[in-house]
C-alpha cells in the first residue's frame, strides 16, 4: 500500500477547475519533485493534500485511509505536514520561537519537542546559529530553511515543501534540496514541489504537470533515461 494516494482529483476556484482528474501515488520513503511551470497546479495539489483546499471530486488517501474533510489540523495530527510556498514564517518571532510554534501537535510530549528541535536545527546549522533573531531580520535562504525546519517540527510522516528553491541562489536551492534528500534517507516521505529541474537527481520519482494534469512520471533511474527537460519544457 502506498503512503498517499491521489484519485481523481479535481480541485478549482469557483467553477474553474485547476486540478483535471488528477492521478498518482507516493510511495513511503521516496523523494517525489512535482515539477512544473508556474500555474500548472502543483501548489493546488499540496494545499489540497494538507487540507487547505476541499476537492469538487477525487480522493487522497493517506495509508489507505481516506482524508476526506478532514481539517489541516487533523491532516497535521495524522502526519502530513506542509513547508507553503513563501515560506510564510511569523517574522517578528525569534528562530527558536517559530520552530515550536511548528511542534504544536506534539506540545503534549516535551520529549518529542526537543528531539525534534534538535533534528531540526541539526538539519540547519545556520539555524542553530541565530535561534535568538528574529526570523524577519534572517536572509531569504534562512527564512526557507527556517519554514522547512518549523514543519518539521511536528514528526512527520509525509513532508510537503512547496517551491523551496525559488528565489534562492543556485548554492542555496541545492543545500535546501540535499537536506530534503537526507530526511528521506532518516525516514520521512518528501512531496517537493519545484519549477527548477535541477531538483531532479534528489528524486525517487518524478511527477511533471502541465495544466493540471500529469503529462509524465518516470522512477528511480528512468529520471535520468528520460529527458524530463524536454517533457518539462513541452518539446
Amino acid at each position: 500500500m502506498s503512503l498517499l494516494e491521489i484519485s481523481d482529483l479535481v480541485v478549482g476556484y469557483g467553477p474553474h477547475p485547476v486540478l483535471h482528474g488528477l492521478d498518482f501515488v507516493v510511495e513511503e520513503g521516496e523523494l517525489c519533485v512535482l515539477l512544473g511551470l508556474n500555474g500548472a497546479g502543483k501548489t493546488t495539489t499540496v494545499s489540497t493534500i494538507a487540507g487547505l483546499l476541499r476537492p469538487q471530486r477525487g480522493q487522497v488517501r493517506l495509508d489507505g485511509q481516506v482524508l476526506g474533510r478532514s481539517s489541516p489540523s487533523a491532516r497535521v495530527r495524522k502526519g502530513i505536514s506542509l513547508s507553503p510556498e513563501g515560506r510564510r514564517i511569523f517574522p517578528r518571532l525569534t528562530v527558536r520561537q517559530n520552530l515550536r510554534l511548528g511542534g504544536w501537535s506534539q506540545r503534549r510530549s516535551p520529549k518529542v519537542v526537543k528531539s525534534q528541535l534538535d533534528l531540526a536545527l541539526d538539519y540547519f546549522p545556520r539555524l542553530a546559529e541565530r535561534e535568538d533573531q528574529l526570523a524577519g531580520t534572517l536572509s531569504g535562504g534562512e527564512q526557507q530553511m527556517l519554514a522547512v525546519a518549523r514543519a518539521l517540527m511536528s514528526r512527520p510522516r509525509l513532508l510537503l515543501i512547496d517551491e523551496a528553491s525559488l528565489g534562492l541562489s543556485p548554492t542555496l536551492a541545492r543545500t535546501v534540496w540535499e537536506v530534503a534528500a537526507r530526511i528521506r534517507r532518516d525516514g520521512t516521505t518528501v512531496l517537493m514541489v519545484e519549477q527548477n529541474a535541477g531538483a531532479l537527481p534528489f528524486a525517487d520519482r518524478a511527477l511533471i504537470m502541465e495544466k493540471g494534469t500529469l503529462v509524465h512520471t518516470a522512477v528511480g533511474e528512468a529520471i535520468r533515461d528520460v529527458n524530463l527537460r524536454e517533457t518539462y519544457l513541452g518539446v
